[in-house]
């Protein structure tokens, strides 16, 4: 990954917004981010894969699930960066929003067979 898709991934707000959730939480998958950015499927979907495409994600199927984390294998350089990137979101407004419907999501995967 160069620094110019790097930075192109990070440019748009949803991708963003998965992206420093992603940071947070360790691993969601699709329903998460769906409940966390209150988003159409196919919308953060479309975002996922682009992100999996140029390789800022990696996804992993458990079961029914596709969760999905940041690569471990981004390159040094890209990790400080994401963590001042979720210092950054961290206070504003919208992050807590994404944050708090994520809490309040009922039948999250981990937590409960939701079929």
């Amino acid at each position: 990954m160069t620094p110019a898709q790097f930075f192109k991934c990070l440019s748009d707000e949803t991708r963003l917004r998965c992206v420093t959730l992603l940071q947070k939480e360790g691993k969601l998958c699709v329903c998460e981010l769906t409940a966390a950015l209150d988003l159409s499927q196919p919308k953060i979907s479309r975002h996922l894969a682009q992100l999996r495409q140029y390789g800022l994600l990696q996804d992993s199927r458990e079961g029914q699930w596709v969760y999905y984390q940041i690569n471990p294998k981004l390159p040094d350089w890209a990790f400080p960066i994401l963590e001042n990137a979720l210092m950054a979101v961290n206070k504003s407004g919208q992050f807590e929003k994404d944050v708090e419907r994520l809490r309040n999501m009922e039948c999250r995967p981990e937590a409960a067979a939701c079929g």
